[in-house]
């Protein structure tokens, strides 16, 4: 019988700068990527109930290290280096992409992906090459609108709607969902807890 899952009890396992130094590719995780500037940081340290678990950093796209968390001996949390905003060389951006596609479409035991997005600045070109990647492998997403409470209500909701249809239009709502969240206001932790069970509950089916 497998441990139930308790996001509180998250706990940091490595940090690897390349995905040859990752764990055993075995059992199920799901990883979390968005901009340097999206709140990736603070929506897992939301999430745990953790203020510094994930480290948050005021200069965005600094940390270029695969983190890891544990929930269970073999269900883990992944927060990828954020992309769009580091003043780095294009060389090294150009290999971050190849290893992130590759992460994204051969890591076995990753079950789904949480695409941040501050919810002013919704789907940018990098966001939909992330969204690109993960349908060409059925990989699903479960887009987070973050940064809610930015927005007054009427146009937070209509964002919401807005980034729904968008997607249902390209024909991607088989494989994204979509919500808003707010770390600051605590808001959308009970919806995401309930897309990252679905998706860590079923063990690794054989190919």
């Amino acid at each position: 019988m497998s441990t139930p899952l308790s996001f509180t009890q998250a706990a940091f396992l490595q940090s690897a700068p390349t995905l040859r130094e990752c764990p055993e590719d075995t059992g199920a995780e799901v990883a979390f990527a968005g901009r340097s500037n999206a709140g990736k940081s603070s929506a897992i340290n939301t999430l745990t109930r953790q203020g510094k678990l994930a480290r948050t950093s005021k200069t965005p796209g600094r940390t270029q290290l695969i983190n890891l968390f544990s929930l269970t001996e073999d269900k883990r949390l992944v927060d990828l280096p954020g992309y769009g905003f580091a003043k780095v060389p294009k060389a090294m951006k150009a290999r971050w992409d190849k290893n992130l596609a590759e992460y994204l479409q051969g890591r076995q035991s990753l079950k789904g992906l949480i695409l941040l997005m501050d919810i002013r600045h919704p789907l940018r070109d990098y966001d939909w090459q992330m969204i690109a990647w993960s349908a060409d492998c059925g990989m699903p997403v479960h887009v987070l609108l973050t940064k809610a409470d930015k927005l007054k209500k009427g146009p937070a909701k209509s964002t919401l709607l807005q980034v729904r249809k968008v997607l249902q239009e390209e024909g991607l709502d088989e494989i994204a969902s979509v919500q808003m969240f707010s770390a600051l206001k605590r808001s959308g932790i009970d919806e995401l807890e309930i897309v990252l069970r679905s998706w860590l509950a079923e063990p690794l089916a054989e190919s």
